[in-house]
């Protein structure tokens, strides 16, 4: 066989082998996330932790899904940069390993960045997603599975918070009772998303990438990967996440990360409300992510709907030095519209 058959077989091959491994992924992806349970699983992993200016609560619950497929992350003081807090939410799809590696990991990268030691952090959180996406690949246990994730991730330094996300978990902050989104959803019905995943050799069928994956950005979902020509950021979905940074203000209350199983059933708005009522009739942190968890969850799911996913909430309040009453206290007062002229909030 001459060397021009044997690439033109290598290639082929390697085309049936893609094809192949597309099919396999989109039939367990969609498999996976059509079952859901008979009843619902409302056992919840709850935790949380404070220092003086974080009072933190996180919770997640499985609820009507056959699996358990998020992942989460507080944490007060970086080891690698002790005036660094960071916190995130991992949605899984398809499987839970890429949302689990992320969850232990993510963070990591993200520090150990020249950029980072730089200064520079909104770029080391973009080239931290990149980096930990091609570094999955390396790994047999993760890249043989057909899954991906979300990541809403937030750091916080000083009086700056940078947020990186990719997919459609999101955070919101509550600044003087006014809900402020702090990251955008990755759809691949958006404009700029729907061009990348066309320039990339996609489509976008019932707003579903290639018919399938509701995402344009995600970690994992390495099937949707495999453009050779094409950069890291410009695959039909990519890692690369938008970051934003904002100042925090002494009117910044709270911030809420969740996955869209929370997004899903209540607008930025509600969330808000709900979590502000909360903490002005005494509750802790952990209690108002178990309780906005309950708040959402359907109470059937024969159509498999709203309120049929895994949720996962954390939520970070601000205490700016001062005790959780006293911030309970400033809840009770009423949402105004006014924003502090020193919050700065950029595209970083």
């Amino acid at each position: 066989m001459s060397i021009v058959q044997d690439n033109v077989m290598s290639h082929c091959c390697s085309l049936v082998h893609l094809k192949v491994m597309e099919s396999l992924y989109f039939f367990m992806y969609s498999f996976k996330m059509g079952q859901t349970l008979s009843e619902p699983v409302t056992a919840k992993d709850t935790s949380c932790c404070q220092d003086s200016s974080f009072r933190v609560g996180s919770s997640c619950m499985q609820g009507w899904r056959i699996n358990m497929e998020d992942s989460h992350t507080h944490i007060l003081s970086l080891p690698d940069d002790p005036n660094a807090a960071f916190f995130a939410v991992y949605d899984g799809h398809g499987g839970a390993e890429i949302a689990d590696y992320a969850g232990k990991h993510l963070h990591k990268f993200v520090v150990k960045r020249q950029e980072y030691k730089d200064g520079d952090i909104p770029e080391a959180m973009r080239q931290a997603f990149l980096e930990l996406d091609a570094h999955m690949l390396e790994e047999e246990c993760i890249f043989s599975k057909p899954s991906g994730s979300t990541a809403i991730t937030t750091l916080i330094k000083g009086d700056k918070l940078f947020c990186a996300n990719v997919g459609d978990s999101r955070a919101v902050a509550s600044v003087n009772g006014s809900a402020r989104a702090l990251s955008e959803d990755h759809k691949p019905s958006n404009q700029a998303e729907y061009d990348r995943i066309i320039a990339a050799g996609g489509w976008v069928d019932a707003n579903r990438v290639n018919g399938n994956l509701a995402l344009s950005r995600a970690l994992g979902d390495f099937a949707f990967k495999k453009n050779g020509k094409m950069p890291a950021e410009q695959q039909i979905v990519t890692a690369f996440p938008d970051v934003t940074e904002h100042t925090i203000t002494s009117d910044w209350e709270f911030i809420v990360l969740a996955c869209d199983g929370i997004w899903d059933v209540m607008s930025n708005k509600e969330v808000v409300s709900f979590i502000r009522e909360n903490i002005a009739t005494g509750h802790e942190p952990e209690e108002i992510c178990e309780e906005l968890m309950m708040r959402c969850l359907a109470p059937d799911c024969q159509m498999a709907g709203l309120g049929c996913d895994n949720m996962t909430v954390v939520l970070v309040t601000f205490l700016h030095g001062e005790s959780y009453e006293k911030l309970q206290e400033k809840c009770k007062q009423p949402p105004t519209e006014h924003v502090d002229a020193k919050d700065q909030d950029t595209d970083s």
